[in-house]
C-alpha cells in the first residue's frame, strides 16, 4: 500500500511581521519629514514676521492631515484602516477614564525626565533657570498665539499634532519599523529618532529631547496597545506648553 506524506499547513506569517505599505512608501514619509524640518529651521520665525501666525498654523495643521492622508493611500490597499494603526477601544466610561489617568501619569513623568535630560545637556542650568527660560522663550515666543483667534487656531493646532503626529510616528512608524526589523523596541528607537529629527527649528540639543520624548511615547504605545492614552498627553503637552508659555512671554515684556 502507497503511504502518503501527510500535508503541513502553512505557518501564517504574524502580521506584526508584514509591512503595512510598501518600503519606498515608509522612505518617502521620512524624507518629507526630515526636508520639512531642515526647512522650518531657517523660515518659522521670518514667516511670522512677515505674515503674522495664522498662515503659519493653518498650513501646519494642512501638512499633518496631508501627511495623515499619505499614511492611509499607503496602508489601505493592504487592507489596514487607520483604526488598526491607533489600537484600543474604549467600552465603557472606565476604559476612556483609565487613558485620561495614564495620559496624566505619563505626562508628569515625561516631563521630569525631559527636564532632567534638558539639566544634563546643559539647555537648563539650575543657577541660570530664569535667564535660560527668557532666552528659550524669545527662540520659540514667536509661536505662541496672541490674539483670541490665533488661540482658537492654537487649539486645533495642537489637537492636530496630538492625533496626526502620534499616528504617523507611533502608529505607523512604529509598527512598520517592527515589521522590517522584527523588534519592538528598535522600532520604537527608530520611530523616535525620525521624531527627533523632524522637529529640527528647535536646534540639535532639544531634537535629541525631543527625539528621547517620542520613544517615551512609543514606549508607552506598545505597553497600552493603543494610541489613545499618547495622543491625549500629546495634545495636552502641545496646548499646556503653548498657552502657558503665552503668558509668561506676556508678563515678561
Amino acid at each position: 500500500m502507497a503511504t502518503t506524506t501527510p500535508v503541513t499547513p502553512a505557518v501564517e506569517q504574524p502580521k506584526y511581521y508584514r509591512l503595512l505599505a510598501p518600503w519606498w512608501h515608509t522612505l518617502i514619509l521620512v524624507g518629507i519629514m526630515v526636508l520639512a524640518s531642515g526647512g522650518q529651521a531657517h523660515t518659522l520665525n521670518g514667516v511670522v514676521q512677515q505674515h503674522g501666525r495664522m498662515p503659519l498654523y493653518i498650513t501646519t495643521i494642512a501638512f499633518e492631515w496631508i501627511l495623515v492622508g499619505f499614511v492611509w493611500l499607503g496602508i489601505h490597499r493592504r487592507g489596514i484602516r487607520l483604526r488598526d494603526l491607533i489600537g484600543g477601544r474604549w467600552k465603557s466610561p472606565e476604559d476612556f477614564l483609565l487613558d485620561i489617568a495614564i495620559a496624566v501619569g505619563f505626562w508628569i513623568v515625561s516631563v521630569a525626565v525631559l527636564a532632567g535630560m534638558q539639566y544634563a545637556l546643559g539647555i537648563v542650568k539650575m543657577h541660570d533657570a530664569e535667564n535660560l527660560a527668557k532666552e528659550r522663550l524669545a527662540k520659540i515666543g514667536f509661536l505662541f498665539p496672541q490674539t483670541k483667534l490665533e488661540i482658537v487656531f492654537y487649539i486645533g493646532l495642537a489637537l492636530t499634532a496630538g492625533f496626526a503626529e502620534e499616528l504617523i510616528c507611533r502608529g505607523y512608524l512604529q509598527k512598520q519599523f517592527h515589521a522590517m526589523t522584527g523588534n519592538v523596541y528598535l522600532a520604537a528607537l527608530l520611530q523616535a529618532v525620525v521624531f527627533g529629527a523632524a522637529h529640527g527649528y528647535q536646534g540639535v540639543k532639544l531634537m535629541v529631547v525631543l527625539g528621547t520624548y517620542g520613544f517615551l511615547f512609543g514606549l508607552l504605545a506598545i505597553w497600552r496597545r493603543s494610541l489613545r492614552p499618547g495622543m491625549m498627553t500629546h495634545a495636552w503637552q502641545d496646548l499646556f506648553s503653548g498657552l502657558v508659555g503665552r503668558v509668561i512671554l506676556q508678563h515678561m515684556r
